[in-house]
């Protein structure tokens, strides 16, 4: 996946969740709607660490593409 297709990926992830945290702000999200919202966070944090892999393999002069899509328990314990 090209850096504008993660790029756009994420675009697309956050206009979902925007939308979701504006309508959690009038009434609360019913299940599925806040499973979702939960799901966009972690697909938001892929989609950037991936972006990040890609950027800093092509600064140290290695092959972006051979970066992958890291676990979301991998990339979630990155904020503890």
């Amino acid at each position: 996946m090209a850096d504008a297709d993660i790029i756009e990926t994420i675009n697309r992830l956050a206009h979902e969740e925007h939308q979701l945290e504006n309508a959690s702000r009038t009434e609360p999200l019913a299940s599925g709607e806040q499973a979702r919202l939960d799901a966009l966070a972690v697909s938001l944090d892929q989609c950037y660490d991936l972006l990040r892999q890609r950027r800093a393999r092509r600064a140290a002069g290695l092959d972006p593409d051979a970066a992958q899509t890291r676990d979301p328990d991998v990339v979630e314990r990155y904020q503890q």
